[in-house]
C-alpha cells in the first residue's frame, strides 16, 4: 500500500476484539493484578470509551493491547484479535509491523512521548519509512500532508521544528499526526486532552472525530472525564479495580446507569445548575492491585452491598440490549434504578 492510500472499512465491522484480557505484574511483594478478565470489541467507525478513576487499569489495558509492557515483570493472558490476528501470539518482529501501522496509540503526555532531539517532521517520516517503505522524500512529503490534516498552520515550516518549539495543543496534534501517518485500523487515545484548556480540548476531540470519519477507523477513547465520554463516544466500558463493571451505549449509560460505581461517578460530576456546597464523593479507597481477589472489589464502598458481595465476584449479565453489568444488587433488584436514587 502506498503512503498516500487509505484503508477503508465497512461501518460496524469488528476491528479489535479483546477477549478475557488479564495483566499482572510480578513484584517482590507478590503479584499485582492490574487488569482482570476484560473483554470488549471495537468496530469500524465506532468510538468506544473506557472510563474509570486513576488506577482502574484503563492505560494498562491499552499498553497490553499494544504489547508495550516488559515481560517480565508483566504477564499478559487472553487474546487480542486485530482483523483475526491474535496480537498476543505474534513475536516481537511481527508485532513491530503491526504497531504504529495497523494499530496506533496517542499517549497522555506528548512532551515525554516525542523525541526532543528530532524534528517533528522526521519523527513522522521515520514511521512512514519503516511501515510503508517510502523513500525519504516521499516520507517527508507525507509528514507535511499529515501536519496539514491535523490543522497545523504552515506545515512546510513546522516539519523542521522540534517539540519544545510548539505549544501543548500543537504537540498533541503532532501526536495524532504520528499515530495516523500509516492509516491505522484502530486508534487508541489515552487521555488525549489531559492538561489542555477547554478550547483546545474541544478542537482535539473534533479533529479525532473528523479523521475517524475520513478513515473509517475504530477509536478507543481512554479517559476519566465523563464529559469527554458524553461528547465523543458511541459505547462505554466502565472499569473499576482492573475489571469491567458495566458496558452500554453512551445514551443508555447516561440515562440508565446500573452499577453503583457508575452512578457514583456520575453523581460526582459538577453540575452547572447545582447550588451544592461541595461535590458528592465516593467514600473509601480503591483496593490495591495486590489485594486478595475475594468478592466484589467495590463492595467496601458500595451502599448496596450485602454479605454475598463480600464473598462472590459478580459476573457480567445482560440488563437490556447491549447493556451489561456486574452487580448482584442489580440482579436481585436491591438497587433502586431511578436516577434520583444515586448516592
Amino acid at each position: 500500500m502506498k503512503p498516500s492510500e487509505h484503508r477503508t472499512f465497512t461501518a460496524g465491522e469488528p476491528l479489535l476484539e479483546v477477549d478475557h484480557l488479564s495483566t499482572r505484574f510480578d513484584t517482590l511483594t507478590g503479584p499485582a493484578h492490574a487488569v482482570d478478565d476484560v473483554s470488549y470489541t471495537v468496530r469500524a467507525g465506532e468510538t468506544l470509551g473506557v472510563v474509570g478513576e486513576s488506577g482502574c487499569g484503563k492505560s494498562v489495558t491499552a499498553l497490553s493491547i499494544m504489547r508495550l509492557l516488559a515481560t517480565p515483570p508483566a504477564r499478559v493472558t487472553g487474546s487480542v484479535r486485530l482483523g483475526g490476528t491474535d496480537l498476543l501470539r505474534l513475536d516481537e518482529a511481527e508485532m513491530r509491523t503491526v504497531r504504529g501501522n495497523r494499530i496506533s496509540m496517542i499517549f497522555q503526555e506528548p512532551m515525554t512521548s516525542l523525541n526532543p532531539v528530532l524534528t517533528v517532521g522526521r519523527q513522522i517520516a521515520e514511521t512512514v519509512q519503516v511501515h510503508q517503505h517510502a523513500g525519504r522524500a516521499e516520507a517527508m512529503r507525507r509528514s507535511v500532508e499529515m501536519l496539514r490534516r491535523v490543522q497545523i498552520p504552515e506545515p512546510e515550516r513546522r516539519v523542521h521544528e522540534y517539540p519544545h518549539q510548539l505549544s501543548g495543543g500543537m504537540r498533541q496534534r503532532i501526536m495524532i499526526a504520528l499515530a495516523l501517518a500509516c492509516n491505522p485500523e484502530v486508534l487508541i487515545a489515552d487521555e488525549p486532552t489531559t492538561a489542555l484548556d477547554v478550547t483546545i480540548q474541544a478542537q482535539i476531540l473534533e479533529l479525532i472525530r473528523t479523521l475517524q470519519k475520513e478513515f473509517g477507523m475504530g477509536v478507543v477513547m481512554i479517559t476519566h472525564d465523563l464529559g469527554v465520554v458524553a461528547e465523543s463516544c458511541d459505547r462505554v466500558v466502565v472499569m473499576y479495580a482492573g475489571r469491567k463493571v458495566e458496558e452500554a451505549d453512551v445514551f443508555d449509560l447516561f440515562e440508565r446507569p446500573l452499577h453503583p460505581y457508575t452512578r457514583a461517578l456520575m453523581a460526582s460530576m459538577p453540575a452547572m445548575n447545582s447550588h451544592a456546597a461541595r461535590l458528592t464523593e465516593i467514600p473509601g479507597l480503591v483496593p490495591s492491585p495486590q489485594a486478595a481477589r475475594v468478592g466484589c472489589a467495590f463492595a467496601p464502598r458500595c451502599p448496596h452491598a450485602n454479605e454475598r458481595c463480600t464473598r462472590e465476584i459478580p459476573q457480567l449479565t445482560e440488563q437490556g440490549a447491549g447493556h451489561t453489568v456486574a452487580c448482584f444488587a442489580v440482579e436481585e433488584e436491591r438497587l433502586d434504578l431511578r436516577m434520583e436514587a444515586m448516592p
